[in-house]
């Protein structure tokens, strides 16, 4: 497979572009770097058929797992596997910048509005983007740095504490191994780590490992654990690997023999780790949960050093501030009427006076005029508006300002896609229901808009003629018609004082 191939640039101008979504386009790496070979493009029907009965390609090679593309129907209909000029499909990466064509074979429909098509993909232009780009080897470039003999693979999907680096260093010895350690990068690690921290991270820790080699992976997770293990086995494998030190639930599908390593245990007698069971009670200490490490980070407490080496807890802090120092969303959602507006006006005049972070309020009304002029009132328009309200506010945060929005934002989709944008910046996300009642929403009637809609002079009015979806997830619930503004406000701000958001302060005089 060529490294590089440049289309006519008849054929670039006139062929479609899609945008895969992050799974496709970490597949499509892997593809373009030869670790999913012999896999040479996304899978066509036969393979699928094959694959499903044998295990097996359609051109008999053994295969764990589908590994599919999926586009919208109306640019599937404008493909010809049979016509040379209509069957290439340019795919790009999140910016819009071309990374492979696609010469589709075969495209078929899936479900409503989408298709999927198969076919092999080359790779457009030097692919070179993105950190960290000299640990992004191919296998072809790494298998000839290994050792011969046994290579000892370990998917860094986490960062390696204590008790992690003492089971690859038992592995290690045992097998007498050389260690090629992958760090996934297709997305965000556990706990929402951003790719370059995870490398970070990992490289902090390299000093406590056995002699070894590090390389960055396009590697995403599927929802199917099985799939999921099958594939990175093949992936190890392609890379020289021989045996596979699982780190969860880690099946082979490669021909890898997987170790699952034995629980290990502090031994606070002589400060080693060792198997839990040979470890009296009295003197044993669990390693901590990911949980308890992100409670720790959260509050602003150091990780134990008996747990975590001091540079990798460094680098941890790094990408986790304690929360009163992250950047955070506070999205109001209510009917119109229903006081979010005051209550985001309040809680950011409050937040202003602390100095603490910098503080942007995207308001309802000031946002259509800005931000969203020319959107309607339909489903569609109001997921929009949303959407760009939930970027802005995640930007806001990923620099660690806080962003209060507060939109009417009916449906519950729209606002768990503000939520998931919030998250992938590194921000926290305070989902605050303002569920004053509807009557009361209607005599209050600033605008005179439920009077309109009342009279049917105006439609698609939350509430009257077009639902609100009453959310199930809210962090806090507040009612306008027995609280008062300021109330109201305290009780949002008591809300982040408690969950380590805002630092406390005394009130001043």
């Amino acid at each position: 497979m060529s490294n590089s191939w440049v289309l006519p640039d008849e054929v670039l101008r006139d062929a479609p572009a899609y945008t895969p979504r992050p799974g496709e386009l970490a597949d499509l790496e892997l593809l373009l770097i030869g670790a999913y070979a012999p896999l040479a493009g996304f899978m066509t029907r036969a393979d699928l058929v094959s694959v499903s009965r044998r295990g097996r390609l359609a051109d008999g090679s053994p295969w764990p797992v589908p590994v599919t593309l999926q586009v919208p129907t109306a640019l599937a209909q404008g493909l010809d596997p049979r016509d040379e000029a209509r069957r290439t499909l340019v795919l790009t990466d999140g910016e819009g910048a071309p990374v492979a064509a696609l010469e589709v074979a075969d495209a078929w429909q899936v479900r409503d509005g989408v298709a999927g098509v198969g076919g092999t993909v080359r790779r457009l232009g030097d692919g070179g983007h993105g950190p960290f780009q000299r640990l992004r080897r191919t296998p072809e470039e790494v298998r000839p740095l290994l050792p011969s003999g046994r290579v000892l693979g370990v998917i860094a999907d986490r960062p390696l504490h204590r008790p992690q680096l003492a089971q690859i260093a038992h592995a290690v010895r045992t097998l007498g191994a050389h260690l090629l350690v992958m760090i996934p990068v297709g997305e965000d690690g556990l706990g929402g780590l951003p790719p370059e921290a995870l490398v970070r991270s990992v490289f902090a820790a390299r000093d406590r490992m056995p002699p070894a080699t590090l390389v960055a992976v396009p590697l995403s997770r599927r929802r199917d654990e099985i799939s999921d293990a099958l594939l990175r086995a093949r992936v190890s494998a392609a890379y020289g690997v021989t045996h596979l030190l699982s780190t969860g639930e880690m099946l082979s599908g490669a021909g890898l023999r997987v170790l699952v390593p034995r629980e290990l245990a502090y031994d606070n007698r002589d400060g080693q780790w060792r198997w839990r069971e040979d470890i009296p009670p009295r003197n044993r200490r669990l390693a901590l949960t990911q949980p308890e490490i992100d409670d720790l980070l959260d509050r602003g407490f150091p990780l134990p050093e008996w747990h975590t080496p001091p540079a990798v807890a460094k680098e941890l802090v790094r990408a986790r501030p304690p929360r009163r120092y992250r950047g955070l969303v506070v999205f109001l959602t209510g009917l119109s009427g229903s006081g979010k507006s005051t209550i985001a006006r309040g809680l950011a005049d409050v937040l202003r006076e602390q100095g603490d972070r910098s503080i942007t309020l995207l308001d309802g009304d000031v946002v259509r005029r800005e931000l969203s002029a020319g959107l309607g009132f339909s489903k569609a328009d109001r997921d929009l508006n949303v959407r760009r309200i939930g970027w802005v506010a995640a930007e806001i945060a990923r620099h660690h300002g806080v962003g209060i929005c507060c939109p009417i934002a009916p449906y519950a989709q729209a606002r768990a896609t503000a939520r998931e944008m919030a998250l992938a910046a590194g921000a926290g996300f305070v989902l605050v229901h303002v569920a004053t009642p509807l009557e009361v929403c209607e005599q209050r009637d600033r605008k005179g808009l439920y009077a309109r809609a009342r009279a049917g002079l105006l439609t698609g009015m939350t509430g009257i003629d077009d639902p609100y979806e009453v959310p199930t997830d809210a962090d806090l619930v507040v009612d306008t018609s027995e609280l008062t503004i300021d109330e109201a406000v305290e009780a949002v701000l008591h809300h982040l004082n408690e969950t380590g958001w805002v630092e406390p302060r005394l009130q001043s005089i």
